[in-house]
């Protein structure tokens, strides 16, 4: 299945919201936008069993958020990449929802170590880092206004009634 092949329709986010936060699918879609592509490194990463993996892939492969690749003739082994439509709206969300639970580890307020790294989302105490491919840097998103630029948080947002225009 291409990227373009299957388009994915939201209504009002509620299919999207739906889908990655079903517990295995956010799992899986992290893994595989953080690098771990293969099915069996996948199930090793989650501790998730190959009924229920075998699955998710496959809803996460029809609603066009996955894409997957035989990577070898002799057997049906594929790995799994995010297609164009997943980068565009779930990486954010993996992002956030990852950066949140590294700096709120076992939901206690920020838990940083003592050189303000924080913990990996696995207890393992790894901040994954990130790449911004555009300008070759290391980098940590936030969300910014783009009239102002400065830092939003959802105590300086709030929501506007939509024009009819």
């Amino acid at each position: 299945m291409s990227n373009q092949s299957k388009p994915v329709v939201f209504e009002h986010g509620q299919t999207f919201l739906a889908t990655i936060s079903e517990r295995w699918n956010y799992q899986i879609l992290r893994e595989v936008f953080f690098g771990t592509t293969r099915f069996g490194e996948i199930k090793r990463a989650l501790g998730i069993s190959a009924n229920i993996l075998t699955t998710r892939l496959n809803d996460l492969t029809e609603l066009g958020l996955l894409s997957k690749r035989a990577y070898r003739e002799d057997k049906p082994w594929y790995e799994y990449q995010l297609t164009d439509v997943a980068r565009e709206l779930v990486v954010p969300a993996i992002v956030a929802i990852t950066r949140w639970a590294e700096e709120r580890e076992s939901g206690v307020g920020r838990s940083e170590g003592s050189d303000g790294s924080g913990s990996g989302p696995d207890g393992s105490g790894v901040r994954r880092p990130l790449l911004h491919t555009t300008c070759g840097n290391e980098t940590e998103p936030y969300l910014a206004c783009s009239a102002c630029h400065e830092p939003i948080a959802a105590s300086n947002l709030v929501p506007l009634v939509a024009s009819t225009n």
